[in-house]
């Protein structure tokens, strides 16, 4: 999901931190033009062995990306001759550090139509697969291999991430390749709609990486955590990662999210489609002192604005980041479950009301109990499973009167089903896998890939 801004734009030099003000600033859109996008990962397996998808070979992550731009009119992009991403009609196809295969949804009306682009885009993967025996995995982290036996995929970006990001966090390599989300983009309409939609996600995001809690199998076995890939983003990299305190404040603005993003650490100057190690230094200084003899200009920082990884993310709209992948019913209530409370004004407060008290010790709580539980957890002295179905009903509610309104095509509620039904049985799909993995199925990794994948 894009707001596009001109090639001519993005090139001229940054004359000061209003340019960046401006740029966040030019995202804002009126309400009839607010659209919803789906960002979603996939890891692949070969069918037999269980081993991951290497990119190189004709059964590899490279031939599977040829196939799908001869067979679906896709635009190949290449680096170093050899085919990274596609896109096509305002949606791409990337590739991630260990093969993942990523759709980023163009922005799109309903849920209905964003619904059904991921479900085409997976069985278009999948038919472009299946005689590779590759299988698409429903989850949100590697179950069977340690990241050293995890192939590297060929991107200059990737190499720097690699050798820079050890050195800030202990887990950044398992984030990196083992690691697979789901995210979902929504439009703001000016400043104060900005900061009480980032406010308020921010401070539910715990809530919503507990219902899509999906990565309780890493390395071969259970690993102890409901939802191992937001431990592993909690020991990525404290500079860029996590919850950003000063979005609670009153007065948050655009202006505190670009003083925050010009301290983060650069992890690279792209010039001439060549990148050049940043070694590190912040924004700010590439902003004031140049950096190998370039200035900086709004396509830097638009570049920038991609490496940071907080929990909710500002672009020229706000990306929710805290869903593990999971099944294809849940998918679509993602996007669903979020603009509930995203476009209707009464769901929006209604929502921040149920985690305005806490803390911000209570926010760092949240994640750590909510990666190790799941819907188990408590959060601010209540059960999640307690504040998750309560968020679900404010969204459900929102998602009516924003179909009374005459806002959408049909009562889009019938996409929370998948979390309703999660939600009345009371666990999350991590809690469920675990047990299957010990019980049933007996450690069985044929029994696991049958269920997981799409």
């Amino acid at each position: 999901m894009s707001a596009s801004a001109s090639a001519e734009d993005l090139a001229r030099p940054i004359a000061s931190t209003d340019d960046l003000v401006a740029y966040f600033r030019q995202g804002e859109k009126p309400r009839e033009r607010w659209r919803i996008g789906t960002e979603h990962e996939k890891i692949g397996v070969y069918a037999k062995s269980g081993e991951r998808v290497p990119y190189e070979g004709e059964r590899g992550i490279g031939a599977v990306l040829e196939r799908i731009a001869a067979a679906d009119a896709w635009k190949p992009v290449s680096e170093d001759g050899k085919l990274i991403a596609l896109t096509k009609d305002g949606a791409s196809i990337t590739l991630e550090p260990g093969g993942q295969i990523e759709l980023s949804g163009a922005p799109l009306a309903t849920i209905r139509e964003t619904c059904a682009e991921f479900n085409g885009h997976v069985d278009l993967v999948k038919r472009m697969s299946a005689d590779l025996g590759i299988e698409w995995l429903a989850l949100g982290i590697d179950p069977f291999h340690e990241v050293d036996r995890i192939p590297v995929m060929p991107k200059a970006r990737y190499e720097i991430m690699r050798s820079y990001l050890p050195t800030r966090g202990e887990l950044p390599l398992e984030m990196m390749h083992a690691t697979a989300t789901v995210q979902a983009n929504f439009d703001y309409g000016d400043e104060a709609d900005m900061a009480s939609k980032l406010r308020m996600a921010m401070g539910t995001s715990p809530i919503v990486s507990a219902i899509f809690a999906n990565s309780s199998l890493s390395g071969g076995r259970v690993n102890g955590f409901s939802s191992r890939r937001v431990e592993i983003w909690r020991h990525t990299d404290p500079d860029r990662c996590g919850i950003l305190p000063f979005v609670f404040r009153p007065d948050f603005g655009y202006r505190d999210y670009v003083e925050w993003a010009l301290d983060v650490p650069m992890f690279f100057v792209v010039r001439d489609h060549e990148y050049l190690p940043a070694g590190g230094i912040t924004f700010r200084r590439f902003l004031g002192d140049g950096f190998a003899e370039q200035s900086a200009t709004l396509a830097d920082w638009d570049v920038h604005l991609t490496t940071v990884f907080p929990e909710v993310r500002l672009k020229r709209f706000i990306e929710v980041r805290g869903a593990d992948c999971g099944p294809r019913g849940l998918i679509c209530a993602l996007p669903a479950l979020w603009k509930g409370v995203f476009y209707d004004p009464e769901a929006l407060a209604a929502a921040w009301d149920l985690v305005a008290s806490w803390s911000l010790e209570q926010r760092e709580e949240a994640l750590a109990e909510v990666a190790r539980h799941g819907l188990a957890a408590r959060i601010g002295g209540r059960p999640v499973l307690e504040l998750a179905r309560a968020f679900t009903a404010i969204s459900s509610d929102g998602l009516r009167r924003i179909a009374e309104r005459g806002e959408t095509d049909a009562d889009e509620r019938r996409f929370l089903e998948p979390v309703l039904e999660l939600l009345d049985d009371g666990r999350s799909c991590g809690e469920v896998l675990a047990e299957r993995w010990q019980g049933e199925w007996n450690r069985s990794f044929a029994r696991l890939i049958d269920y997981a994948r799409y």
